[in-house]
């Protein structure tokens, strides 16, 4: 098994796609490469669409997917502020079997159907699946509907992804499935046979104060903590934090650590949460979150972390050192610090693409959920070999 990443820059994207195929091409060598995972600005605006052409002419791949990106990169650099760019992250697999499809909200069953209908979305294989990579895009798709539909059909196979970013325009966003591309929806790859897909997330986020239980709440809006009105728990929390660490709440806006599971009395510092954003207390005190979260959920509050992210994400990749051929990187926006850096040292010379997200699809706590401030890694390796 081999990959390697290609990283171009321009506003033409047919030379853009010229010099990351010859990049790909210098590195793999001649004959056909089974699946390219591509990135690209969503500057090029309507010109978008031929960036799957372009690069399936070129390299021959069997399967393409991908979609647009506010930013992108590989290991070695990040394109930010979304200027004209093409990433991708291309490779020889031999004796896996690929599959990709593309999705619309219409193709999902319902929520009450059985797992054989999710499995009906994707062909037989004549091995277990191994592994998923989803790309959804943010206005039109109900991503979460998909993540647990696949948990259902397919338990205990991960799924990793993100959600395509760069536009603010219900129609400005693409998604790539072999030379078509799709305005809305969803696509997906399906791994079996000889190839592993190993999972990393990284929230970049520090828990601070006590567990709070939400004892009183109204769809999005907390309103008692710990039978006390929910601006007294926050008021609460603030009073203990330290002066730099009260500057760092001033910088950026705080957030919930939840976990996983629901019905879990475990602190949700420990070890894996999921990420939640808290958009404001109203003038009635109540506390206005990005999640419904129903009374008797456990949180704890988060401080953003730079300098703790790094050291987390390393940590998480340190086991995982020469053991993978490639691997993609699904990053939150609005997340800090150098990802891409710490990558490459706690993994020298793995080759690595990715793109920064409007929401990031990775497992935890047994479930596949949809992150947010976070970094997750596909690890792509021969069947056994993680």
């Amino acid at each position: 098994m081999q990959f390697h990443r290609a990283l171009a820059t321009g506003a033409d994207p047919e030379a853009a796609c010229r010099e990351v195929a010859a990049s790909l091409r210098a590195a793999l060598g001649p004959g056909p490469i089974d699946l390219a995972f591509v990135f690209a600005a969503p500057r090029y605006g309507l010109a978008i669409d031929r960036v799957p052409v372009l690069l399936q002419d070129l390299l021959g791949a069997r399967a393409i997917v991908g979609c647009s990106a506010a930013a992108m990169g590989d290991e070695v650099q990040v394109l930010e502020g979304n200027r004209h760019g093409i990433a991708v992250l291309a490779g020889r697999m031999p004796g896996a079997t690929i599959h990709t499809v593309a999705l619309a909200t219409a193709d999902l069953p319902s929520p009450d159907a059985p797992p054989a209908q999710w499995r009906a979305l994707l062909p037989t294989t004549p091995s277990p699946h191994t592994g998923f990579v989803v790309l959804t895009e943010p206005f039109h798709f109900d991503t979460r509907a998909l993540i647990g539909g696949l948990d259902f059909g397919f338990p205990g196979v991960p799924k990793i992804g993100g959600i395509a970013s760069g536009s603010r325009h219900p129609d400005g966003h693409a998604l790539f499935c072999g030379r078509t591309t799709h305005r809305a929806g969803a696509v997906l790859v399906a791994l079996s046979g000889d190839v592993g897909l190993t999972t990393v997330s990284s929230q970049g986020c520090r828990p601070f104060g006590r567990v709070g239980r939400v004892t009183a709440a109204g769809r999005n809006r907390l309103l008692q903590i710990d039978d006390r009105p929910a601006r007294a728990f926050i008021e609460e929390q603030l009073d203990g934090l330290s002066e730099s660490e009260r500057d760092a709440v001033h910088q950026s806006p705080l957030l919930l650590a939840i976990t996983p599971d629901p019905f879990a009395t475990s602190d949700p510092g420990d070890g894996e949460f999921l990420v939640c954003n808290i958009l404001g207390v109203d003038q009635h005190g109540e506390l206005v979150v990005a999640e419904h979260l129903p009374a008797g959920r456990t949180f704890r509050l988060l401080l953003r972390d730079e300098s703790g992210t790094v050291d987390d994400l390393r940590a998480r990749l340190r086991p995982h050192v020469h053991r993978h051929a490639g691997a993609l990187q699904f990053r939150c926006l609005g997340r800090q610090g150098p990802d891409h850096a710490a990558f490459a040292q706690a993994c020298p010379g793995v080759p690595l693409a990715g793109f920064h997200c409007n929401g990031e699809i990775a497992p935890t706590g047994g479930q596949t959920h949809l992150h947010a401030f976070s970094a997750v890694y596909a690890l792509f390796h021969r069947r056994g070999e993680a």
